[in-house]
């Protein structure tokens, strides 16, 4: 009988302390050190502070930033099949593991906050680069990334600077590191270093 009752208290400590965890994982704060490459924040950890302070400019960056970011996913995916180039080919992958979770991550905000995700946006280079292949296509995806990187750093300065929610400040900063090392990286590739 005291083996039964043993087996009952220990199988009742043990189910407390999963409960436990579970209550405290959930409630727990992503304290936002992530130290993986880019901002890879997932979109309910980027949610859960719904009741984060945050400010116009932290909805026009998200809701900026989520296009621009969709834009990069395309153009990188067209490196898989028209890139002549391997370190090309590796720099769009790494681009798309980075931003992929970044669109999430923002989406997320942006329900939390009762705004609008906006969509994809188009434009003529797109079509242009959608048309390219080999050497020529290495050329302009590494020219337009460059071009679209700053235009992200600049988006993710204006956060930092005049942004109040601090998940998407700190996302922020993560884009401006992550892009402009990219940012150099694609120079050398250009051979403009």
């Amino acid at each position: 009988m005291t083996s039964i009752r043993s087996l009952a208290r220990r199988t009742g400590l043990v189910a407390t302390a999963a409960t436990a965890a579970l209550v405290l994982a959930a409630c727990g704060g992503n304290d936002g050190s992530d130290t993986g490459s880019g901002a890879q924040t997932s979109a309910s950890a980027g949610a859960e502070d719904t009741a984060g302070a945050h400010n116009d400019q932290d909805v026009s960056f998200a809701q900026d930033m989520i296009p621009h970011h969709q834009q990069a996913l395309q153009m990188a995916e067209m490196a898989a099949t028209r890139a002549s180039s391997a370190e090309v080919e590796d720099l769009a992958s790494r681009i798309e593991k980075a931003q992929d979770p970044e669109i999430e991550t923002m989406s997320g905000w942006l329900e939390s906050w009762g705004k609008d995700v906006p969509g994809m946006m188009d434009t003529e280079d797109m079509d242009e680069l959608m048309k390219a292949s080999g050497k020529g296509f290495d050329t302009m995806f590494l020219t337009m990334m460059v071009e679209h990187h700053e235009g992200a750093v600049e988006m993710a300065t204006t956060e930092k600077d005049e942004g109040r929610y601090g998940p998407a400040k700190k996302l922020a900063g993560d884009i401006i590191t992550a892009q402009n090392a990219e940012i150099e990286e694609m120079n050398k590739l250009l051979g403009r270093s």
